[in-house]
Formats: structure tokens, C-alpha cells, sequence
């Protein structure tokens, strides 16, 4: 979708990707019918907007990968004290990706945007690992690639685990930034 759309072409796009994550949440195999009827639109208006139900998936994914990028643009990880940012790009993150489950787990198409934005969204993650380094929330040794994989192990568990479903955003982000920084071993001077 090269060129700009008229805003009601591009509320009838919106609807159809959020209907679209809906639907797809629920039944990964269901039709571009069932995606039009749940957006509230024609099936020719989903075929007109999407060439083919890849493309419609590749467009949610592109999609829902952009929304996550300004999730994180509206944390201002790159001026904001690193713990601070920390929780406010996690919180934001889980609201994101539990509004858009289906969407992100999709593999996205190398021709597309997503990948770079993938790519661009783990080295922000590293360069805010890396200042909470410098500031000594992390150990000076530690390795910041890794840091990144147990700090996204962590996001993954709390949208899947089953004990939590409906749990805060803002609650989650606290426990997960809290176990990334000091794990689950015994605080000094606990009783």
C-alpha cells in the first residue's frame, strides 16, 4: 500500500486488520468472508485492499509491528532515566503485543518492512540495556545480547502464563523489570 489512502479507505483498512487479528486469534484458518463479515464489510472490500488472505496477514503483521514501534517511541527510551524507560517500554510493549498476539507471531515476508523494524527494535532494546549498564542497574559484565533474550523470555512468559490472563500491563512490566534487574534469588538483607 504504496500511496496514501482517502480516510474512508483507510478506517475500512483499519477495520479490517482489527477484525482481522480477531478472527484469526480465534481460528487461525478462517476466511476472508469471516474477516469481511466481522469488519463489517463487503468480501470484495477485503479482496480490494488484499490481493490474496497472505497478504492480508503480511499487512497485519506489518501493522502490528508499526504500532509497536511508536509503543515504544512514546517510551522515550533514548532520554528517559534508564529504569524509568525500562518499565514504561515494557509496559507498553505488553499492551501492544496482548492486543495483537496473533499478529506478531507471524513470520513476517523479507521484502517487507517488518524485518527492518525487528531488527531496529533490538538494537534499541541493546542500547537501553546498555545504559541501564552505565547507570549500574546491570552488572558492568554483563552480556547485554543475552540480558536482551532473558528480558524478551520474560515479556513472552507474561503474555502466555496462564495464572495472569487479564493481569495490568503497568503490574506485569514492574515484575518483569524487577526479575530481569534482581532475579528471583534472596535479596541481602532479607529475612
Amino acid at each position: 500500500m504504496g500511496r496514501a489512502l482517502r480516510a474512508d479507505a483507510e478506517r475500512s483498512v483499519r477495520a479490517i486488520l482489527e477484525a482481522a487479528e480477531r478472527v484469526l486469534a480465534a481460528d487461525p484458518g478462517a476466511s476472508m468472508e469471516q474477516i469481511a463479515e466481522a469488519a463489517g464489510v463487503a468480501r470484495t472490500t477485503v479482496h480490494r485492499r488484499f490481493a490474496s488472505r497472505q497478504a492480508l496477514i503480511e499487512a497485519l503483521a506489518e501493522s502490528a509491528v508499526r504500532q509497536l514501534v511508536r509503543a515504544i517511541d512514546d517510551a522515550r527510551p533514548e532520554t528517559t532515566p534508564p529504569l524509568v524507560a525500562l518499565h514504561r517500554v515494557t509496559a507498553n510493549v505488553l499492551r501492544i503485543k496482548g492486543a495483537w498476539s496473533y499478529a506478531l507471531g507471524q513470520p513476517t515476508d523479507e521484502g517487507g518492512g517488518a524485518p527492518a523494524d525487528w531488527n531496529e527494535l533490538g538494537a534499541r532494546c541493546l542500547e537501553l540495556l546498555g545504559r541501564a549498564r552505565d547507570e549500574g542497574l546491570l552488572d558492568p559484565a554483563a552480556d547485554l545480547e543475552w540480558v536482551r533474550r532473558v528480558y524478551y523470555a520474560l515479556i513472552g512468559e507474561a503474555m502466555h502464563g496462564d495464572e495472569q490472563p487479564d493481569a495490568d500491563p503497568d503490574a506485569l512490566a514492574t515484575l518483569i523489570v524487577d526479575t530481569l534487574l534482581h532475579g528471583a534469588g534472596r535479596r541481602p538483607g532479607a529475612v
